[in-house]
């Protein structure tokens, strides 16, 4: 089995119709009224033909979903702007199944560079329970590896350059994934998810010497603030605060980056 994605690109227009157009790369559909556009990534899973190797050919996820979630998605910026999307999503995904049957995975509404939400199938039977909603935040902080049961020569020797005494610093990128049911009343989950992160992780950590400056990571508790570490603490910080909001929402996992090249996520 293999699992094929597909991004579809779509503008939307104030008075909820679509240009459709070229599915490329350099900004088409073009813009050309002031309006709504955006991003869905289709996940297809099946055997690919034995013949001509496609799984499906993705003019047809194209065609499907600008056959079902472009129009349904118009009709509704149209007459009721402000639905929060997470809670649009079950309804807009409606029919994309049945255009595309026995390969349809799931979908991935791109809302914006920073935040997205989803859903997939389990076994090609489409759940309709949950919403995935990732949003990325961002923050700056140094930390120092070492760990004080080694001599110093041996954390030199162990962590390089990050034993470095005064520290380094990182741009960290932190994308929280925070589940949602898909039954939950309109709300402004977004904003919610926001103001936990705002104050379990960005106030804490932001601009901090995390060796110096934070408890999770000082020397009496003596945990190493490696990309890992922080991952799970900021999930362990977070996951209350998210399930304090409503019971319809829970923390599904936190991924951190400290560069472009290594990230961690909790839990795996």
């Amino acid at each position: 089995m293999v699992e094929l994605r597909r991004t579809v690109r779509f503008t939307i227009a104030p008075d909820g119709s679509s240009e459709g157009g070229l599915n490329g790369y350099g900004g088409k559909p073009p813009v050309r009224s002031l309006g709504l556009t955006g991003e869905i990534e289709v996940i297809c899973r099946g055997e690919p033909d034995e013949n001509t190797g496609y799984l499906i050919d993705i003019k047809r996820i194209d065609d499907a979903v600008r056959a079902t979630f472009v129009p349904a998605l118009g009709r509704l910026y149209r007459d009721h702007p402000e639905t929060e999307p997470a809670t649009a999503l079950p309804g807009l995904l409606t029919d994309l199944p049945k255009a595309l049957p026995g390969i349809y995975g799931g979908a991935v509404w791109r809302l914006s560079p920073a935040q997205t939400v989803s859903m997939e199938t389990k076994m090609n039977t489409p759940d309709p329970s949950r919403v995935l909603l990732r949003s990325t935040f961002d923050l700056a902080a140094a930390h120092r590896l070492h760990m004080p049961t080694l001599s110093d020569e041996q954390n030199r020797e162990l962590f390089g350059k990050c034993n470095n005494p005064a520290g380094h610093g990182h741009n960290y990128r932190v994308e929280v994934r925070v589940g949602l049911d898909a039954h939950a009343p309109p709300g402004a989950w977004a904003d919610a998810i926001e103001r936990a992160v705002e104050r379990t992780i960005i106030t804490p950590f932001d601009h901090k010497h995390l060796n110096e400056d934070t408890p999770e990571f000082s020397s009496e508790n003596g945990v190493n603030p490696t990309v890992e570490n922080i991952a799970r603490v900021f999930y362990e910080r977070l996951a209350p605060a998210i399930g304090a909001v409503s019971p319809a929402m829970a923390l599904a996992g936190v991924r951190v980056w400290e560069t472009d090249r290594t990230s961690a996520t909790y839990p795996a």
